[in-house]
């Protein structure tokens, strides 16, 4: 017994570690956020001080306010979220349960564009984009996030749709239901977690990317992920509103996670029940 509680104490401490470490980047933006110029700056660090919400004024209402740019970040993220589950969901479906030339190849392509280093084809995207005048642009933008979105939905969707039984189609085929009606009233509510998954990470994704979006976009459209680096220079580093920005950009995913936890966790834990009872 006494062994036995030293493994869960110990379970408890490494978890507590890994939490903390998580945690604690976190907590302290959100504290440097609530901090005036000459508090952040105090050595060694404040951990008493007085909370101020200036740094929140200036970034949200400003001279240098990102509303804009929040308002970017959504438009590309929720965009480029949705184009990416209008086109991932059939594809995954059809790599699934249908069988046609070049599958094969199919599937191991999607599999290969995630192989693909980013700095490797960034410049051939800026070259592409220039040549049609997409630069500064959502569609342009978009169409790049979708180049390694969509392969990496259809990629995670697949495992899903691969584990409903082949039995519901066969039924909803005799009884007159067409592939696209047997698809849309069968299939899609039973891998309603896996896509519910897919969508908070292709959202995610989306959100938190910083290196296309630094060389793609521009004045006209600038990710908060961009608009960050406007509060660092060769001068100074304006760490108190830096940190206000960042909780700001944390708090849509932050939201998001806790709003679609419980389909997260059901979505990621079917596929594991289902595939332990196949094997």
């Amino acid at each position: 017994m006494t062994a036995k509680r030293l493994r869960i104490a110990a379970v408890i401490a490494i978890s507590l570690i890994f939490i903390l470490a998580w945690m604690f980047p976190i907590l302290w933006s959100f504290l440097n956020s609530l901090k005036t110029d000459k508090d952040v700056l105090a050595y060694p660090p404040k951990v008493l001080f007085t909370p101020t919400l200036e740094a929140y004024r200036d970034v949200l209402f400003g001279s240098a306010s990102i509303l804009p740019n929040l308002v970017s970040s959504f438009i590309i993220s929720i965009g480029t979220t949705v184009i990416t589950m209008l086109l991932a969901v059939p594809a995954a479906y059809a790599l699934a349960r249908l069988r046609f030339p070049g599958k094969r190849f199919a599937g191991f392509y999607v599999l290969a564009t995630q192989m693909l280093p980013p700095v490797g084809i960034i410049i051939p995207y800026f070259l592409v984009l220039r040549g049609i005048g997409w630069i500064d642009t959502y569609q342009g933008i978009i169409l790049i996030y979708l180049s390694f979105s969509l392969p990496f939905a259809i990629w995670l969707l697949v495992s899903y749709f691969e584990d409903i039984p082949f039995e519901m189609e066969e039924a909803a085929y005799l009884d007159g239901a067409s592939r696209l009606r047997t698809l849309w009233r069968i299939i899609i509510p039973q891998v309603r977690g896996g896509i519910s998954v897919t969508v908070v990470f292709v959202f995610l994704n989306a959100w938190n990317e910083f290196l296309f979006a630094v060389v793609l976009s521009g004045n006209t459209v600038r990710p908060v992920t961009v608009a960050m680096y406007n509060f660092i220079s060769v001068e100074q580093t304006l760490w108190t509103k830096l940190a206000a920005v960042s909780v700001l950009a944390m708090l849509p995913v932050i939201l998001l996670g806790i709003f679609a936890q419980k389909h997260i966790v059901k979505g990621l834990t079917v596929g594991a029940v289902k595939g332990g009872g196949r094997r």
